[in-house]
């Protein structure tokens, strides 16, 4: 039998309280564990991703060993990281964070292994090739959907629709309307040169899917999604079903492996 897959997941980062009982206000960085347990679907192998330190390991070592990167969501996106300032302070995102999966997405295309966004993670790679976000999805699109709702969490959804003849409608067998969840208050709005949006919600055309384009048979699968297949069931049937498109990222990672 073939040994797994390994799959490199961005860490999410907590800087610490000292206020807070749990592990004495130490910082702290993390997976969630239903991020874990979707890639693990596929038979693969999960390694979270460790920001590297100040000097020694370098974030290309870190995924020299890796088939493919996995960038988990979390907290906003810092609109320093491209090129705006936060026009309000609950908008201010992780520059730190930012810039480290900036280091990895960056390590592993130069490497040609397959990468996929999830939310944040979709965010990154458009940022990470030159485009930008709307800080805030109400504040710049008031007519907009309720992206996130606190309340609701990943019970959140909307319907979508998928570009036709796009690969991502094709995966679902030229299906071209969905529903998923939706977790965010930031999204796309200059798309990164060398990208195609793959979907986008039905309601506002907020932008829910994105991927690299390929020119050659060379050039890594950079795909990334808004909303949240890993906190989806397999057996919903109502939203799309979140294991095509694990099976679309570790297909990726296998037509590459030697």
């Amino acid at each position: 039998m073939a040994a797994p897959l390994r799959i490199g997941v961005s860490a999410c980062m907590w800087s610490g309280d000292p206020h807070k009982v749990m592990f004495n206000g130490r910082p702290l960085i993390y997976m969630e564990a239903s991020m874990a347990r979707y890639l693990m679907r596929q038979n693969c192998a999960v390694y979270m991703i460790p920001p590297p330190a100040v000097t020694g390991t370098s974030v290309t070592d870190l995924v020299d060993g890796l088939d493919g990167l996995v960038l988990h969501g979390g907290v906003d996106v810092a609109p320093e990281s491209y090129g705006e300032r936060a026009l309000q302070s609950q908008w201010a995102g992780d520059g730190v964070r930012d810039r480290y999966e900036r280091e990895l997405i960056h390590a592993c295309y130069r490497q040609g292994k397959p990468i996929f966004g999830i939310c944040r993670g979709l965010q990154m790679i458009n940022i990470a090739f030159g485009g930008t976000l709307y800080q805030d999805i109400g504040f710049f699109c008031p007519d907009a959907l309720v992206h996130r709702d606190a309340q609701l969490y990943e019970k959140n959804e909307h319907s979508i629709e998928m570009v036709a003849g796009s690969r991502l409608s094709l995966l679902y067998s030229g299906q071209t309307q969905a529903r998923v969840n939706s977790v965010h208050h930031q999204a796309v709005k200059d798309l990164a040169k060398g990208f195609v949006v793959e979907a986008r919600s039905t309601v506002d055309g907020v932008v829910e899917a994105i991927r690299r384009t390929v020119t050659h048979e060379q050039d890594p699968f950079v795909f990334g999604v808004q909303w949240h297949p890993e906190f989806q069931s397999s057996e919903n049937t109502a939203l799309l079903n979140p294991d095509v498109l694990l099976a679309h990222f570790v297909e990726a990672m296998r037509q590459r492996k030697p």
